[in-house]
Protein backbone atom coordinates (compact mmCIF):
# COMPACT_ATOMS: atom_id res chain seq x y z
CA UNK A 1 0.00 0.00 0.00
CA UNK A 2 1.26 3.25 -0.85
CA UNK A 3 2.19 5.94 2.03
CA UNK A 4 -0.71 8.44 0.81
CA UNK A 5 -3.65 5.79 1.27
CA UNK A 6 -2.35 5.00 5.13
CA UNK A 7 -2.58 9.18 5.98
CA UNK A 8 -6.10 10.67 6.46
CA UNK A 9 -6.62 13.99 5.01
CA UNK A 10 -4.27 16.47 3.16
CA UNK A 11 -2.03 13.43 2.06
CA UNK A 12 -5.17 11.43 0.58
CA UNK A 13 -6.38 14.37 -1.19
CA UNK A 14 -3.15 13.63 -3.71
CA UNK A 15 -4.98 10.77 -5.32
CA UNK A 16 -4.33 6.75 -5.65
CA UNK A 17 -2.50 6.03 -9.10
CA UNK A 18 -1.91 2.44 -8.61
CA UNK A 19 -3.19 0.00 -6.53
CA UNK A 20 -0.80 -2.37 -4.51
CA UNK A 21 -1.90 -5.87 -3.64
CA UNK A 22 -3.90 -6.22 0.13
CA UNK A 23 -5.63 -8.34 1.94
CA UNK A 24 -9.15 -9.20 0.37
CA UNK A 25 -11.45 -6.46 0.43
CA UNK A 26 -14.99 -6.51 1.90
CA UNK A 27 -18.13 -6.59 -0.61
CA UNK A 28 -20.93 -4.44 0.61
CA UNK A 29 -24.61 -3.75 -0.65
CA UNK A 30 -26.60 -1.05 1.10
CA UNK A 31 -30.22 -0.34 0.99
CA UNK A 32 -30.04 3.91 1.52
CA UNK A 33 -33.64 4.47 1.60
CA UNK A 34 -33.99 7.81 1.37
CA UNK A 35 -31.76 11.30 1.31
CA UNK A 36 -32.56 12.39 4.84
CA UNK A 37 -31.02 9.25 6.22
CA UNK A 38 -27.83 11.30 5.57
CA UNK A 39 -28.51 13.65 8.35
CA UNK A 40 -31.29 12.39 10.94
CA UNK A 41 -29.90 10.38 13.60
CA UNK A 42 -31.31 7.29 12.78
CA UNK A 43 -30.85 3.21 13.53
CA UNK A 44 -29.92 3.54 9.36
CA UNK A 45 -27.24 6.25 10.02
CA UNK A 46 -26.08 5.16 13.05
CA UNK A 47 -25.65 1.40 11.48
CA UNK A 48 -23.63 3.23 8.62
CA UNK A 49 -21.74 4.94 11.09
CA UNK A 50 -20.67 2.11 13.06
CA UNK A 51 -19.86 -0.07 10.02
CA UNK A 52 -17.23 2.34 9.01
CA UNK A 53 -15.49 2.18 12.24
CA UNK A 54 -15.50 -1.50 12.01
CA UNK A 55 -14.12 -1.80 9.00
CA UNK A 56 -11.86 0.16 9.31
CA UNK A 57 -10.40 -1.64 12.78
CA UNK A 58 -11.28 -5.10 11.30
CA UNK A 59 -9.56 -5.03 7.78
CA UNK A 60 -7.24 -2.84 5.83
CA UNK A 61 -7.73 0.50 5.32
CA UNK A 62 -9.43 0.79 1.61
CA UNK A 63 -6.37 2.41 -0.86
CA UNK A 64 -10.01 3.20 -2.86
CA UNK A 65 -13.96 2.86 -2.86
CA UNK A 66 -15.71 1.59 -6.48
CA UNK A 67 -19.49 2.92 -5.70
CA UNK A 68 -22.27 1.62 -8.18
CA UNK A 69 -25.05 4.01 -7.39
CA UNK A 70 -29.16 3.49 -8.26
CA UNK A 71 -28.74 7.04 -9.30
CA UNK A 72 -25.93 6.69 -12.09
CA UNK A 73 -27.38 5.76 -15.10
CA UNK A 74 -26.07 5.25 -18.94
CA UNK A 75 -28.36 4.23 -21.58
CA UNK A 76 -26.86 2.53 -24.71
CA UNK A 77 -23.64 3.80 -24.27
CA UNK A 78 -21.94 1.34 -22.03
CA UNK A 79 -20.77 1.57 -17.88
CA UNK A 80 -18.59 4.67 -17.52
CA UNK A 81 -15.79 4.92 -14.66
CA UNK A 82 -16.02 8.74 -12.83
CA UNK A 83 -12.30 10.26 -13.59
CA UNK A 84 -12.05 13.38 -12.13
CA UNK A 85 -9.60 14.76 -9.72
CA UNK A 86 -12.17 16.27 -7.08
CA UNK A 87 -15.51 15.02 -8.06
CA UNK A 88 -18.26 17.16 -7.19
CA UNK A 89 -21.51 16.41 -4.50
CA UNK A 90 -24.36 15.96 -6.23
CA UNK A 91 -27.80 16.81 -5.00
CA UNK A 92 -30.04 15.05 -7.12
CA UNK A 93 -33.02 15.08 -5.44
CA UNK A 94 -35.78 17.86 -4.59
CA UNK A 95 -38.19 18.89 -1.86
CA UNK A 96 -35.62 18.10 0.94
CA UNK A 97 -34.29 20.79 3.80
CA UNK A 98 -31.63 23.31 3.17
CA UNK A 99 -29.74 21.41 5.61
CA UNK A 100 -30.09 18.36 3.05
CA UNK A 101 -28.56 20.51 0.13
CA UNK A 102 -25.80 21.88 2.36
CA UNK A 103 -24.04 18.86 2.97
CA UNK A 104 -20.71 18.02 1.04
CA UNK A 105 -18.49 14.89 0.50
CA UNK A 106 -15.03 16.14 -0.53
CA UNK A 107 -13.50 12.89 -1.16
CA UNK A 108 -10.72 12.83 -3.72
CA UNK A 109 -11.38 10.96 -6.67
CA UNK A 110 -8.31 8.92 -9.18
CA UNK A 111 -8.43 10.15 -12.15
CA UNK A 112 -4.80 8.03 -13.63
CA UNK A 113 -6.09 5.21 -11.94
CA UNK A 114 -9.94 5.41 -13.16
CA UNK A 115 -8.10 5.34 -16.84
CA UNK A 116 -6.51 2.12 -15.87
CA UNK A 117 -9.20 0.31 -14.85
CA UNK A 118 -11.59 1.11 -17.66
CA UNK A 119 -8.98 -0.79 -19.67
CA UNK A 120 -8.76 -3.53 -17.32
CA UNK A 121 -12.46 -3.72 -17.40
CA UNK A 122 -14.80 -4.23 -20.10
CA UNK A 123 -18.76 -4.00 -21.32
CA UNK A 124 -19.84 -8.00 -21.13
CA UNK A 125 -21.99 -7.21 -24.44
CA UNK A 126 -19.43 -6.18 -26.54
CA UNK A 127 -16.22 -6.67 -24.43
CA UNK A 128 -14.98 -3.01 -24.71
CA UNK A 129 -13.49 -1.27 -22.23
CA UNK A 130 -15.48 1.04 -20.33
CA UNK A 131 -15.66 4.65 -20.84
CA UNK A 132 -14.53 7.72 -18.22
CA UNK A 133 -16.21 10.68 -17.45
CA UNK A 134 -14.02 13.42 -16.49
CA UNK A 135 -16.27 16.09 -15.59
CA UNK A 136 -20.02 15.87 -15.85
CA UNK A 137 -20.80 13.37 -13.11
CA UNK A 138 -19.36 13.06 -9.56
CA UNK A 139 -20.70 11.88 -6.39
CA UNK A 140 -24.70 11.18 -6.21
CA UNK A 141 -26.53 11.20 -3.04
CA UNK A 142 -26.82 6.86 -3.55
CA UNK A 143 -22.86 6.69 -2.98
CA UNK A 144 -22.19 10.09 -0.72
CA UNK A 145 -25.17 9.48 1.69
CA UNK A 146 -23.36 6.47 2.97
CA UNK A 147 -20.50 6.87 2.60
CA UNK A 148 -19.94 9.69 4.91
CA UNK A 149 -21.32 8.49 7.91
CA UNK A 150 -19.25 5.53 7.00
CA UNK A 151 -15.74 7.51 6.37
CA UNK A 152 -16.21 11.47 7.18
CA UNK A 153 -13.02 12.45 6.58
CA UNK A 154 -13.37 11.97 3.23
CA UNK A 155 -9.87 10.84 2.48
CA UNK A 156 -10.27 7.65 0.76
CA UNK A 157 -10.44 8.63 -2.81
CA UNK A 158 -14.12 7.19 -4.29
CA UNK A 159 -14.85 6.24 -8.24
CA UNK A 160 -18.23 6.08 -8.93
CA UNK A 161 -19.33 3.27 -11.82
CA UNK A 162 -22.59 3.75 -13.99
CA UNK A 163 -24.85 1.18 -14.76
CA UNK A 164 -25.80 0.72 -18.35
CA UNK A 165 -29.88 0.19 -18.07
CA UNK A 166 -30.17 -0.83 -21.63
CA UNK A 167 -28.72 -3.82 -20.98
CA UNK A 168 -30.27 -7.15 -19.47
CA UNK A 169 -29.57 -8.18 -15.42
CA UNK A 170 -27.16 -10.68 -16.21
CA UNK A 171 -24.67 -8.32 -17.80
CA UNK A 172 -24.61 -6.17 -14.78
CA UNK A 173 -23.93 -9.10 -12.40
CA UNK A 174 -21.35 -10.30 -15.36
CA UNK A 175 -19.75 -6.86 -15.08
CA UNK A 176 -19.80 -7.20 -11.01
CA UNK A 177 -17.90 -10.46 -11.87
CA UNK A 178 -14.75 -8.68 -13.09
CA UNK A 179 -14.74 -6.52 -10.20
CA UNK A 180 -13.68 -9.44 -7.90
CA UNK A 181 -10.05 -9.30 -8.82
CA UNK A 182 -9.69 -5.91 -7.42
CA UNK A 183 -10.85 -7.19 -3.74
CA UNK A 184 -7.28 -8.22 -3.44
CA UNK A 185 -6.18 -4.79 -4.69
CA UNK A 186 -7.26 -2.71 -2.32
CA UNK A 187 -10.80 -1.63 -3.68
CA UNK A 188 -13.75 -1.71 -1.47
CA UNK A 189 -16.55 -2.60 -3.56
CA UNK A 190 -20.09 -0.64 -2.35
CA UNK A 191 -23.69 -1.51 -4.06
CA UNK A 192 -26.03 1.61 -3.18
CA UNK A 193 -29.78 0.94 -4.12
CA UNK A 194 -32.96 -0.89 -2.66
CA UNK A 195 -33.43 -4.38 -2.38
CA UNK A 196 -37.30 -3.24 -3.11
CA UNK A 197 -37.77 0.18 -4.30
CA UNK A 198 -41.54 1.45 -5.21
CA UNK A 199 -41.56 5.13 -4.36
CA UNK A 200 -45.46 4.98 -5.94
CA UNK A 201 -46.61 3.24 -2.81
CA UNK A 202 -44.76 5.37 -0.48
CA UNK A 203 -46.52 5.53 2.85
CA UNK A 204 -45.66 8.97 4.68
CA UNK A 205 -46.63 8.60 7.94
CA UNK A 206 -45.13 8.50 11.88
CA UNK A 207 -47.25 5.44 12.50
CA UNK A 208 -45.68 1.94 12.66
CA UNK A 209 -45.79 1.07 9.26
CA UNK A 210 -46.32 -2.90 7.93
CA UNK A 211 -44.49 -3.68 4.83
CA UNK A 212 -46.91 -4.45 1.72
CA UNK A 213 -46.70 -8.25 0.98
CA UNK A 214 -45.46 -8.45 -1.97
CA UNK A 215 -42.71 -6.06 -1.17
CA UNK A 216 -41.70 -8.65 2.10
CA UNK A 217 -42.31 -11.55 -0.63
CA UNK A 218 -39.71 -9.90 -2.90
CA UNK A 219 -37.38 -9.29 -0.08
CA UNK A 220 -37.55 -12.70 1.03
CA UNK A 221 -36.98 -13.37 -2.53
CA UNK A 222 -33.16 -11.57 -2.61
CA UNK A 223 -32.49 -12.58 1.01
CA UNK A 224 -33.37 -16.50 0.26
CA UNK A 225 -31.17 -16.55 -2.86
CA UNK A 226 -28.22 -14.40 -0.75
CA UNK A 227 -28.53 -17.37 2.00
CA UNK A 228 -28.21 -20.23 -0.13
CA UNK A 229 -25.46 -18.32 -2.30
CA UNK A 230 -27.38 -18.61 -5.36
CA UNK A 231 -25.92 -15.10 -6.07
CA UNK A 232 -26.30 -15.08 -10.16
CA UNK A 233 -30.22 -16.37 -9.32
CA UNK A 234 -30.66 -12.76 -8.29
CA UNK A 235 -30.48 -12.10 -12.16
CA UNK A 236 -33.69 -13.45 -12.38
CA UNK A 237 -36.23 -11.58 -10.54
CA UNK A 238 -38.27 -10.44 -13.65
CA UNK A 239 -39.62 -13.98 -13.81
CA UNK A 240 -41.02 -13.42 -10.50
CA UNK A 241 -44.01 -11.34 -12.51
CA UNK A 242 -46.13 -8.52 -10.96
CA UNK A 243 -44.08 -8.72 -7.49
CA UNK A 244 -41.32 -7.96 -9.20
CA UNK A 245 -43.18 -5.36 -10.95
CA UNK A 246 -44.23 -3.86 -7.62
CA UNK A 247 -41.16 -4.27 -6.09
CA UNK A 248 -39.19 -2.28 -8.69
CA UNK A 249 -41.72 -0.60 -11.26
CA UNK A 250 -38.40 0.18 -12.80
CA UNK A 251 -35.25 -1.63 -11.42
CA UNK A 252 -32.86 0.74 -11.23
CA UNK A 253 -32.32 0.23 -7.55
CA UNK A 254 -31.85 -3.52 -8.45
CA UNK A 255 -28.91 -3.15 -10.29
CA UNK A 256 -26.22 -2.49 -7.75
CA UNK A 257 -27.03 -5.54 -6.15
CA UNK A 258 -26.39 -7.32 -8.75
CA UNK A 259 -23.04 -5.44 -8.87
CA UNK A 260 -21.83 -6.12 -5.10
CA UNK A 261 -22.88 -10.07 -5.58
CA UNK A 262 -20.80 -10.25 -8.67
CA UNK A 263 -17.90 -9.07 -6.61
CA UNK A 264 -18.55 -12.10 -3.81
CA UNK A 265 -15.92 -14.57 -4.07
CA UNK A 266 -16.94 -18.64 -4.23
CA UNK A 267 -18.57 -19.37 -0.45
CA UNK A 268 -18.22 -16.06 1.01
CA UNK A 269 -21.57 -15.69 3.22
CA UNK A 270 -23.42 -12.72 3.91
CA UNK A 271 -24.26 -10.63 6.72
CA UNK A 272 -27.16 -8.84 6.80
CA UNK A 273 -28.36 -5.75 8.29
CA UNK A 274 -30.97 -3.14 8.64
CA UNK A 275 -33.71 -5.82 7.10
CA UNK A 276 -36.55 -3.92 7.20
CA UNK A 277 -38.49 -1.13 5.25
CA UNK A 278 -38.64 2.13 5.08
CA UNK A 279 -42.48 3.71 4.50
CA UNK A 280 -43.49 0.31 3.27
CA UNK A 281 -42.22 -0.22 -0.12
CA UNK A 282 -38.37 0.83 0.49
CA UNK A 283 -36.35 -2.61 1.57
CA UNK A 284 -33.58 -1.26 3.71
CA UNK A 285 -31.84 -4.68 4.10
CA UNK A 286 -28.18 -4.77 3.63
CA UNK A 287 -25.72 -6.97 3.10
CA UNK A 288 -21.68 -7.80 4.12
CA UNK A 289 -19.66 -9.92 2.19
CA UNK A 290 -15.98 -10.98 3.50
CA UNK A 291 -15.49 -9.11 6.65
Amino acid sequence: MTASNNLPGAAAQAGVTELQPSARMPVLFVGHGSPMNAIEDNAYRQSWQQLGQELLQRVERPQLVLCISAHWITQGQGSLLTGMAQPRTIHDFGGFPDELFAQQYPAPGAPALAQQLAQELHNPHNQQALGVDGHAWGLDHGTWSVLKPMFPDASIPVVQLSMDYSRPPAEHFALGQQLQQLRERGVLIVGSGNAVHNLRALQRTQSPLQAYDWAIEFDQMVAGHVEKGDLAGLSNFQQMGSVAQMAHPTHDHYLPLLYAAGAVGSGERARFFNADFQMASISMRSMLWGA
